[in-house]
């Protein structure tokens, strides 16, 4: 049952790197908290400096996933750090940044799946929240669309991407969070196509992107010496994406998600839409009777 209870780290975690859109050297801590705190980010570079990883606060998210408080302090790319904390089933942690983005580090969640897992997760006392969802939702933008449909005890990730790229092409693949291979979704890197690159930098991004960092598609090759690392790296680092935005939550969902041509927008437009009517969903809390069998109940929204 330890699974079903809140977790934090069992110590700090230090890491460091440059953030992919504004090439700046930044410093993270990820800080043990307590139960019930959620995931807050605090810039300690600046004044008001507190800013809650919830949909809610998505503020303009364009090639990455960016977060603001009321005060205009901003993190950005937190996607991947997010989608770690959903895989390791941390609740409840404090990260401490330097600079207004989270580094991007090889361009995936492998580091900071690796740093989490170096210290370990500390189970606390109280039942975690999940998001059972209630009904059938979607919303659409043009050609792209996300939905989400009631299912038991887990998350199903179907996504489809959708490139006249020769080499990307459309690719589609089904995630089930419980017994899909997560460590590959953690180590699918970003990607850009080469052609996009001098337009993504005319608007003042990625200046700290390299082949260090994203897979750079020219054609139908990849300018990256050492290639793929999994046939599928494209549609996992979707999924991964997909992932980390759907932590901002602030809770883990039980549902089966479809989505076609989505991104960071898309993402968090369906959360908007899902969220903000009551019937579409309900807390619920993983309880365990006494022969052992877990069973859902109700949870009030502030329980």
């Amino acid at each position: 049952m330890q699974k079903n209870f809140q977790k934090t780290l069992n110590d700090k975690v230090e890491l460091s790197g440059i953030g992919l859109h504004n090439g700046i050297k930044v410093n993270l801590r990820l800080l043990p908290a307590p139960e019930d705190h959620g995931i807050v980010f605090k810039r300690i570079d600046i004044d008001s400096n507190k800013i809650e990883a919830n949909y809610q606060n998505v503020s303009a998210p364009v090639l990455c996933t960016k977060i603001k408080n009321k005060e205009g302090a901003t993190v950005s790319t937190v996607e991947h750090l997010m989608a770690a904390f959903y895989g390791e089933e941390i609740d409840n942690v404090l990260v401490e940044i330097d600079a207004p983005e989270i580094p991007i580090m090889d361009g995936s969640a492998n580091e900071f799946v690796e740093a989490i897992r170096s210290v370990g997760t500390k189970k606390q006392d109280t039942l975690k929240k999940f998001i059972k969802v209630l009904k059938k939702v979607e919303f659409k933008d043009g050609e792209k669309f996300i939905s989400i449909e009631p299912l038991e005890r887990d998350l199903v990730i179907d996504f489809e991407i959708v490139y006249k790229n020769p080499l990307i092409r459309t690719r589609r693949k089904e995630f089930k969070l419980s017994t899909g291979d997560i460590n590959t979704i953690y180590n699918s890197r970003t990607f850009c196509l080469y052609e996009d690159i001098d337009y993504i930098k005319s608007q003042g991004l990625a200046k700290g992107g390299s082949l260090d960092n994203a897979i750079v598609v020219k054609g139908n090759r990849i300018l990256n010496e050492d290639g793929l690392r999994s046939r599928h790296e494209f549609v996992d680092h979707k999924i991964l994406d997909c992932l980390g935005d759907l932590m901002l939550s602030g809770c883990r969902i039980f549902g089966h998600i479809k989505c076609s041509q989505g991104g960071h927008q898309l993402t968090n437009n369906f959360l908007r839409k899902f969220l903000s009517d009551k019937s579409n969903w309900e807390f619920q809390k993983l309880n365990q009777d006494n022969k052992g069998n877990e069973y859902l109940r109700p949870a009030v929204a502030n329980a």
